[in-house]
């Protein structure tokens, strides 16, 4: 059961002290207390983690500071939305909000391969006003004598050039417990100049200890991708082991499906999945156009087909882009046949925003259309 206080409950105050005292008083269940950012506003969630079936949803509503309480299921127990639509999630981290109703791109390297690399992509970022972009240092890769990634050795520069070119924040996979000590080490080393976002990918959708080391950390948040051969069931219970662990701040992304019924693209797109995400979870949804389209090939009109599918994803309500961009796709160590080139950012930013627009446009002519007295007839 959750307990969803009313808007900026005073957690120093006689009411939630009182409610608290009570609620250490039930037997057989313990209380985990979440802070949740939504619009304009603070809310608290109060979990109830036991034999809460013997509870009255009434009474339970009837206590100090509640407005209202929750029957959870047993699916995405600290995730979902149980049926309640209106359950807010926001968070924000260094300054860059991130909800189901926010929006943000990040642009950049699927692998870090020079320092003059990284420094073209960002300060192209900087010139198209981005502040987020995507940079691999830890590469998992099918072969074992493909290049892995430059590692920890690379993360001084890397942030560093990000604090000159003002990103906030830098999307960054691991794939093991240790590189998140060395990426926080890393950061300390060089002053805090950028914000990372670790990446769970999707190799490592069901590891999961380091699912829970991801999770017991709440410094960072977690950007975790479906796992290219599970069912979308299996990967929201990867992101709820996150959850479990601590860590809320969890970002849901799709990357396409492993199989040859997507043939010629590298994946089969699942951008429909987007609303089903949003409508399960509280999530917010990312979408990876590259890795799940795979080439540079293009339709008749000229479009690029991963401008495409990134316009199918946005236009259905995605939150959030994940796209390779390369000053020199041919000089790529990784990728570099999708990565699309930094001449076409602002082309690709523009295509967004118009997909964007048209979503907003979609959701204001729904909302118009649910007052009209014919809609509730």
């Amino acid at each position: 059961m959750i307990l969803i206080l009313r808007p900026n409950t005073d957690h120093a105050s006689d009411e939630f002290g009182l409610l608290i005292r009570y609620l250490e008083s039930l037997n057989g269940i313990d209380t985990k207390i979440h802070e949740v950012e939504g619009a304009g506003q603070r809310l608290t969630e109060v979990y109830l983690i036991g034999d809460t079936a013997r509870l009255s949803r009434d009474f339970m509503s009837s206590l100090p500071c509640v407005k209202r309480a929750v029957r959870v299921q047993e699916s995405y127990r600290f995730l979902g939305r149980h049926g309640q639509d209106d359950l807010p999630h926001h968070f924000k981290y260094n300054g860059v909000t991130f909800g189901q109703d926010t929006f943000n791109v990040f642009a950049g390297l699927c692998a870090v391969d020079t320092r003059e690399h990284v420094q073209q992509m960002m300060e192209a970022l900087k010139a198209h006003g981005q502040t987020c972009t995507r940079m691999g240092a830890y590469k998992p890769r099918t072969s074992p004598y493909s290049f892995q990634g430059h590692g920890k050795d690379c993360l001084p520069y890397v942030f560093e050039l990000a604090g000159t070119f003002g990103i906030r924040i830098i999307a960054m996979e691991v794939t093991h417990e240790g590189h998140i000590d060395e990426i926080a080490e890393a950061l300390e080393r060089t002053g805090q100049p950028t914000g990372v976002m670790l990446q769970i990918g999707t190799r490592n959708t069901q590891n999961f200890e380091l699912l829970k080391a991801a999770g017991r950390q709440q410094t960072h948040p977690v950007l975790i991708k479906r796992g290219f051969g599970i069912t979308l069931n299996e990967s929201l219970n990867a992101a709820e082991y996150l959850a479990s662990e601590g860590n809320r701040n969890v970002i849901f992304a799709l990357r396409g499906m492993k199989t040859n019924l997507g043939d010629p693209h590298r994946n089969l797109v699942d951008f429909a999945h987007v609303p089903v995400v949003r409508r399960l979870t509280r999530m917010p949804v990312c979408i990876d156009p590259s890795h799940s389209v795979g080439s540079r090939e293009s339709s008749p009109d000229g479009i690029l087909d991963v401008m495409h599918a990134t316009a199918q994803g946005v236009i259905a309500g995605a939150n959030m882009v994940l796209v390779d961009f390369h000053p020199a796709p041919a000089k790529a160590l990784v990728d570099g046949p999708q990565a699309l080139r930094l001449s076409e950012l602002g082309l690709f930013l523009d295509d967004v925003r118009i997909a964007r627009e048209a979503y907003l446009k979609r959701l204001d002519a729904m909302l118009a259309h649910q007052k009209t007295p014919h809609s509730r007839s």
